[in-house]
């Protein structure tokens, strides 16, 4: 019987108290791997998410509420996740987001310096705490969770777009930086998925437009996703499996849309 891939790992998922973190986590968490989430949320219901994914998957978890827009707090959550992973973290998930729609010309300046920092900075941030113990132990997965508007653009989320193109190029830079060494670094660009941040856009579809939400989730699928099927986190979540393992020792660099087709129009 083979053994789980990720055991006596250590991994760390930002954002990952709902969405796609979550559905990362777990799989993660399938494979033996110890857990650190991060993310907002109610307390009793993070403790409980936390004491769950331990029984269900046999793992360790911890939490850590670090804002992602401030790097000190960044940092602190670094040294926890270094801490209880035994002296670093094995496996860094980028994927703490947040959105804002907008014109440019009407886009808020503390909007657009929000989402740069969370969507994009925070990355930064988490890589160059994460590769000094990555090195020394010449093994690391990096995943950046991007966007397709980490490959194409969509009006009016200017800041998302220019946040998750520049996840792909530190995504590129990290990879190229490590390239001779047992740490690689990729991107997943997914397409719509049904999180509760994609859900708020199909409730407000609904009701700007007074249509049902499957109307508006059809809606919002047919205008940029031609397989008219959302993606899902745990679909995202064994693509994230498939980085981690020695099959993608020689993926370094990818920028991997899983998009039901989006891109490729």
């Amino acid at each position: 019987m083979q053994g789980k891939t990720l055991e006596g790992k250590t991994a760390l998922v930002t954002g990952s108290t709902s969405g796609i973190g979550l559905g990362i986590a777990h799989a993660l968490a399938a494979e033996g791997a110890s857990i650190v989430f991060n993310g907002f949320g109610d307390a009793q219901e993070i403790a409980k998410l936390q004491s769950d994914t331990a029984i269900q998957y046999g793992v360790k978890t911890t939490y850590h509420n670090a804002d992602m827009s401030k790097p000190s707090e960044i940092a602190a959550m670094m040294a926890m996740a270094a801490e209880f992973g035994g002296g670093g973290v094995d496996v860094l998930v980028n994927n703490a987001g947040i959105q804002h729609v907008a014109n440019i010309e009407d886009f808020p300046v503390d909007r657009w310096d929000a989402i740069i920092a969370i969507n994009l900075s925070s990355a930064f941030h988490t890589t160059r705490l994460a590769l000094p113990s990555m090195k020394q132990r010449n093994w690391g997965r990096i995943i950046n969770i991007a966007s397709a508007h980490g490959l194409v653009a969509s009006a009016q989320k200017s800041a998302y777009v220019a946040a998750k193109h520049g996840i792909v190029g530190l995504t590129k830079t990290t990879a190229l930086e490590t390239a001779q060494t047992g740490i690689t670094c990729n991107a997943i660009c997914p397409g719509w998925v049904l999180t509760p941040l994609v859900q708020k856009q199909v409730d407000a579809r609904a009701q700007k437009e007074g249509v049902s939400i499957e109307e508006a989730k059809k809606g919002l699928l047919s205008e940029k996703q031609p397989s008219g099927e959302f993606v899902t986190p745990e679909q995202l979540g064994a693509l994230a499996i498939f980085m981690c393992s020695a099959a993608a020792d020689q993926v370094r660099g990818a920028a991997w849309n899983m998009d039901g087709g989006w891109v490729a129009q």
